[in-house]
């Protein structure tokens, strides 16, 4: 594809010269998506205002995820420096925030909106993962009682009430890593779908490894929770009674 640098493209009646081509960004990131970009000097809006409150959006890239601190604490001792508007205002409140923080902002220096949207994703996740916990702790029961004769045969043979509970809390994580892989699996196949059908421009979906982690981490946890309270139970059956059940 030849360079289009140094050419000339026509947007809203005006002429600019193309000095660059950047890579797309999703339209989903409204702050950094454009379909071009132009100096604001020849906006045809007023930049020349003095006001603090305006139509434009400061963004500040760091070269390196290293340097985001040092340019935070510049920013704000360079904020200490800006002089009031007018009088009716004693304070400006301005951050370097990052781009969910700033996404997120609520307006409150008291409480932000990362933190609002942390307790609500908190909330919603156990509700989500503990109505599930309860339902199988239930079908760990009944599976569990459903084998009341072999968990007899065993204790006759002198299997100890501490390697039942072993084995079956063993065998709810080795079903729960297994539902955990083909969750991967499944997730895998739908971005690839998502990512080919390009519903969203330039989006490209991936799969982000550190919310994996939580996921099975988070998986495992409820996986062993859920088998715990059953094996407890499945330990305390009498013998006799075991071998009778059918």
């Amino acid at each position: 594809m030849p360079s289009v640098v140094g050419r000339y493209i026509e947007a809203d009646n005006t002429k600019y010269r193309i000095s660059g081509v950047v890579k797309s960004v999703p339209i989903t990131a409204y702050q950094f998506y454009a379909d071009i970009f132009i100096p604001y000097t020849v906006s045809k809006n007023d930049f020349k205002g003095k006001g603090y409150g305006g139509n434009y959006t400061g963004i500040l890239l760091a070269p390196t995820k290293a340097d985001v601190p040092a340019m935070k604490k510049e920013y704000e001792q360079m904020i200490k420096k800006v002089p009031m508007e007018s009088k009716e205002f004693k304070q400006i409140y301005s951050h370097a925030n990052s781009f969910l923080a700033g996404y997120l902002d609520s307006g409150s220096e008291d409480l932000s909106g990362v933190t609002v949207l942390t307790i609500i994703l908190s909330v919603f996740a156990l509700l989500v993962m503990g109505l599930p916990t309860l339902n199988l702790v239930n079908i760990n029961i009944t599976r569990i009682m459903e084998r009341s004769s072999e968990i007899g045969v065993r204790k006759a043979f002198g299997a100890s009430s501490r390697t039942l509970v072993y084995q079956f809390i063993v065998e709810n994580l080795i079903l729960t890593l297994l539902g955990g892989v083909i969750g991967v699996v499944l997730s895998l196949v739908a971005i690839s779908m998502i990512n080919e059908a390009q519903f969203i421009n330039n989006l490209h979906l991936s799969l982000n490894l550190t919310v994996l982690l939580y996921a099975l981490v988070t998986c495992i946890f409820f996986g062993l929770f859920s088998g715990v309270y059953p094996a407890w139970r499945m330990s305390k059956l009498n013998v006799v009674t075991a071998l009778k059940s059918k």
